[in-house]
């Protein structure tokens, strides 16, 4: 990638952040670029194009901060825990304004929304393969869609580092019930062959008469 299309991307991040979805446009990427706006339409061809590249290529390089991260996870709990780092790190960075910037602009954007989805969905599959190797064996993983489980825990995510920014305790509050899910989820998990299989019936019963 050339140093220019570089300073682009950085800078449309850095004009999101400072200007917000509203302010940001050729001019000011431009201006924290360093460079000619005129650039701009020469290497993206619109704002909307600049946005969803420097999306996809921010997401890629944060969720590669932490893959190795995710890749030593050996419980619900621990993953929690990565999540509450990163929802620290995130904020200070101000890659959660970014983000809710983002996911504003999505909402009424039809060129944003696809990118930003795709951005989101490289979160997804991490933690989809964090579920997979932590529920295998689990009385859980015979009848829960890990991957709408992944997405739900994503989601969740996003949602309370939103929330941190407006209600710091309610978002503190969030996480807790989530440990709760985690630790009953362990609790199942060290239950006797006896109780596992009691369990697993009951499971597949309630959910085939859904």
């Amino acid at each position: 990638m050339s140093d220019t299309k570089r300073r682009l991307l950085d800078g449309a991040l850095a004009a999101l952040n400072e200007h917000g979805i509203k302010g940001v446009s050729a001019r000011t990427i431009a201006a924290a670029a360093g460079v000619n706006q005129a650039l701009v339409f020469y290497h993206f061809g619109s704002v909307d194009d600049l946005l969803s590249a420097a999306c996809m290529v921010h997401t890629e390089a944060r969720v590669a901060v932490y893959s190795a991260e995710f890749a030593q996870v050996t419980s619900l709990r621990q993953l929690l825990d990565v999540g509450r780092k990163l929802q620290v790190q995130e904020r200070e960075l101000g890659n959660v304004s970014i983000l809710a910037q983002l996911l504003a602009a999505a909402q009424g954007d039809p060129k944003l929304g696809p990118p930003v989805s795709q951005a989101l969905q490289l979160w997804v599959v991490e933690i989809e393969s964090v579920l997979r190797r932590l529920l295998a064996g689990s009385p859980f993983a015979d009848v829960a869609d890990l991957a709408g489980l992944a997405k739900a825990v994503s989601a969740a995510f996003v949602g309370i580092e939103l929330f941190a920014g407006v209600d710091a305790e309610g978002s503190a509050h969030a996480m807790a019930a989530l440990e709760q899910l985690a630790v009953l989820v362990e609790v199942v998990d060290d239950l006797g062959p006896i109780s596992r299989r009691a369990l697993n019936a009951k499971i597949n019963k309630a959910v085939r008469s859904r």
